[in-house]
């Protein structure tokens, strides 16, 4: 289970840091989602965990999303009748950096370019987001992706459709 857990780590607080846009947040999902599956799946067999810990891990997210919707409506009515300016919670491209050392993948790209495409994919509305990443980065497959996200394969089919327009006409304006 040590070795699983490590093979998905990085890549798990990719996605949680792009999905939410917030890097202790994404800390605290990737090691929920991670406690999640030790404590209840453990027992399933080793083929069995990457589909569950994404499962997982894609639930944090949603829940994570619903929770600071209504947070910031509460905050919005606060601030609206108490004339309270509070503090703004933006988005901060540098919580993809890896700390850990150059990524294999700079060698093809400018570190520029990595940046637009990570910014582009933490743009995209969460359930395209995680059909992109499953899909294309993960490499899940239609079923197994449609089992994550907890929907239809014709639904992994437009949300995937649907984020690689997007990314294709956000990373045209790049060039």
């Amino acid at each position: 289970m040590d070795q699983f857990l490590a093979s998905v780590e990085k890549r798990a607080y990719s996605m949680a840091a792009m999905a939410v846009g917030n890097r202790e947040d994404a800390l605290d999902i990737v090691q929920d989602a991670m406690f999640a599956l030790v404590r209840r799946y453990s027992h399933k067999q080793r083929e069995q965990w990457r589909p569950l810990f994404f499962t997982i891990l894609n639930n944090r997210i949603t829940d994570w999303h619903r929770r600071h919707k209504t947070v910031s409506r509460w905050q919005l009515l606060r601030e609206k009748f108490a004339g309270d300016d509070g503090d703004e919670d933006g988005f901060d491209p540098g919580i993809l950096e890896d700390t850990a050392g150059p990524r294999p993948e700079q060698g093809v790209f400018s570190q520029y370019t990595l940046d637009a495409i990570e910014a582009a994919v933490g743009r995209l509305p969460p359930r395209q987001q995680q059909a992109f990443l499953l899909r294309c980065v993960e490499g899940f497959d239609i079923t197994e992706t449609a089992s994550v996200m907890a929907c239809s394969a014709g639904s992994v089919k437009t949300h995937l459709s649907r984020a690689l327009a997007a990314l294709r006409t956000q990373l045209e304006e790049v060039r």
